[in-house]
């Protein structure tokens, strides 16, 4: 279905669709892990990961094509060596050596870059502590699903599937974009030298999904009591994260890409490197903190917190869509793109 949407001077479909292929993840491991911790031994929880990530670095290495341009421009001119097209046309890599490739002043300069951007990048940060807010989420409610639907005596593998509305979320998400990226693609073609078209409008369907974060983790907070409260309502408000979560990483990974260009790998390294941090490092604390916040209804301001926190990160991307373009003309890394 994906490909045949497909623009030659556009790929924000495969964007969408590599997201919704990762977040789709966070929710099979615990979908698949429930059934495993009730009926085997816990050790095939490493095993089936160890098999999974064989089977796709398989399919990567052998059906995915090379994408980064140097490359490919390597190979157009090797092609045309060896044709006798032309014999004197050489590609970038070709005319540097190893030694100039691999320098380590160039590779530490390379490394350093995702996390100065992140630090000194406003749209960046804020965007990036966003994106890792909401992916954290999903760690912490791996630790906190249990303990809710405990409530409900739900075993290891009703837990597990308990993440089902969380998927639906990120499908919904997912498609809820695909009008979005059609009206983007005709505003870019109607205003070419509208930089605010050109790069903000890839977040405008945000300013209505992304609240959907902070409703969501409210609903979820005073749903999640336990009886006489069905166990239905809070994973309604499970999906409506589902679709917040998916929308803010799918928006903010397509926007930097294209603010930053050339430097888009360091702007969404930097991004990737928040969602990750903050998951690790809210995970850890996340039992606790269900257990011992608000007294008897601990569960309840546990997720109560989180919308407050929600909210304010939330407000980062109306700044940046109305202010954007005066951000970027304060950043180093864009004004240089696009000199």
């Amino acid at each position: 279905m994906v490909p045949d949407l497909f623009e030659k001077d556009d790929q924000q479909y495969a964007v969408a669709f590599v997201v919704f292929s990762s977040v789709a993840g966070s929710v099979f491991g615990p979908m698949v892990g429930g059934y495993i911790e009730e009926y085997y031994n816990w050790r095939w929880n490493i095993w089936v990961q160890l098999i999974v990530g064989v089977f796709v670095q398989l399919v990567h290495l052998f059906f995915v094509p090379e994408t980064r341009s140097s490359i490919m421009v390597d190979r157009i001119a090797k092609s045309r060596r060896e044709s006798g097209e032309d014999e004197n046309i050489y590609g970038p890599n070709e005319m540097t050596s190893w030694k100039e490739r691999f320098a380590p002043k160039k590779i530490l300069t390379i490394w350093v870059r995702p996390f100065k951007m992140f630090l000194t990048e406003p749209i960046v940060l804020s965007l990036s502590l966003l994106s890792g807010f909401s992916d954290a989420l999903i760690f912490i409610f791996l630790q906190s699903f249990p303990i809710v639907y405990k409530q409900w005596e739900f075993s290891p593998y009703q837990v597990g599937l308990a993440f089902t509305p969380i998927f639906i979320g990120y499908l919904l998400g997912y498609l809820s974009f695909f009008p979005n990226i059609k009206r983007n693609i005709r505003e870019r073609k109607e205003h070419p030298d509208d930089e605010h078209i050109q790069n903000e409008s890839r977040l405008w369907w945000l300013l209505y999904a992304a609240p959907c974060l902070p409703i969501g983790l409210l609903g979820f907070a005073w749903t999640s009591s336990g009886p006489p409260l069905h166990w239905a309502g809070s994973m309604v408000f499970s999906a409506i994260i589902g679709i917040a979560n998916y929308s803010i990483y799918m928006a903010t990974i397509d926007y930097m890409i294209a603010a930053y260009g050339p430097y888009a790998a360091s702007a969404t390294g930097g991004n990737g490197w928040a969602r990750d941090f903050l998951a690790g490092v809210l995970t850890l604390p996340a039992v606790p903190f269900y257990q011992s916040i608000g007294g008897e209804k601990h569960l309840e301001w546990a997720s109560t917190i989180l919308a407050g926190v929600s909210l304010v990160l939330v407000a980062a991307v109306y700044v940046v869509y109305n202010k954007g373009q005066t951000l970027r003309e304060r950043s180093a890394f864009a004004q240089e793109l696009k000199g």
